[in-house]
């Protein structure tokens, strides 16, 4: 890629996509294309393809998708596959029918059989059953997998997917009943402290494991790979560690300064036991993650404690 090149990035606002942008223009890029979910809605066919043809970008991220925590995703199971299926669909095809040079699909590690071998590798994909809370989800990201490399192989597009871990970082998704873990524990703590409340409640046995990557590490190795990898298969994005969520919500606590109880909410679903990422791929590339987890935190707390009235 040509630092002048114009680049699409496709959910330019949310947090993997406004790192994606950060980065770029750290590294010397600064002819982007974008547009607000209000100014174009990928899910609209006719508006996407007129989009394409009047921006003509020459590469795209396709970073945009409707995403939640667990309840959401087993709540809004229809949104998720329509939402998702479509705005995809209509991305990929307008990537193709305006000669866009490369595409970036990002998918999901929840692609993976819930009792996938692990670390799940690439090549786990489709041996088994889905975790059934959020299959419909998982299913429009295997969608999109399948149609980059669909027209890779008839119309030899240079369309890649990545697969990235749980993210967390800054513009990040702080609602309790929509959000992911990480920054749903940020959120409890820091109101948990302000109260003086005894104690936290966190969802679930507090058993299962999960792995974390900050978005400006998932940033950077999106542009790595978008000037480096041609390949037609997918890749794995992570940090190849894992922490059990008890563990997590420890160490979120000693960051936000909580001095409290925690307390374990066996009544909500923990979801898959573990979902640890294969990264032998990326880091055999070259790439591997700088930001650890605790670093990682801080940093997403800072981002929360400037950003929070914004964002909740």
């Amino acid at each position: 890629m040509k630092e002048n090149a114009k680049i699409y990035i496709a959910g330019h606002r949310g947090m993997v996509g406004s790192a994606i942008l950060k980065t770029l223009e750290l590294q010397g890029f600064h002819n982007f294309v974008t547009r607000t979910s209000s100014e174009l809605d990928l899910r609209n066919q006719q508006a996407v393809f007129d989009f394409f043809e009047r921006e003509k970008p020459e590469y795209v991220f396709l970073a945009a998708a409707k995403v939640g925590g667990i309840v959401a995703n087993n709540t809004y199971r229809a949104e998720f596959i329509y939402d998702n299926i479509c705005l995809q669909s209509n991305v990929i095809h307008a990537a193709y029918m305006n000669n866009v040079k490369k595409l970036m699909f990002l998918g999901s590690s929840c692609i993976y059989p819930k009792m996938a071998p692990q670390p799940m590798s690439e090549d786990s994909l489709l041996t088994g059953m889905l975790e059934p809370t959020n299959e419909p989800y998982a299913v429009a990201k295997i969608a999109g997998i399948k149609m980059c490399e669909a027209y890779r192989d008839q119309y030899n597009c240079n369309f890649i997917s990545v697969m990235p871990t749980n993210l967390y970082g800054s513009n990040d998704n702080y609602d309790l009943q929509n959000s992911h873990v990480l920054p749903a524990m940020i959120r409890k703590f820091h109101e948990a402290k302000l109260e003086g409340k005894e104690k936290v409640e966190i969802w679930g046995t507090g058993a299962p494991k999960r792995e974390f990557l900050h978005a400006d590490d998932m940033a950077d190795a999106c542009v790595f790979l978008m000037k480096t990898y041609d390949g037609k298969g997918f890749l794995n994005i992570g940090t190849g560690e894992d922490i059990s969520i008890k563990d997590l919500a420890l160490l979120v606590k000693k960051v936000v300064g909580f001095s409290g109880a925690l307390h374990f909410d066996i009544s909500k679903p923990d979801g898959t036991l573990r979902k640890l990422m294969n990264v032998d791929h990326l880091h055999n590339l070259g790439w591997k993650h700088t930001i650890e987890l605790e670093t990682g935190i801080a940093m997403a707390y800072e981002d929360f404690l400037a950003n929070r009235v914004r964002k909740m």
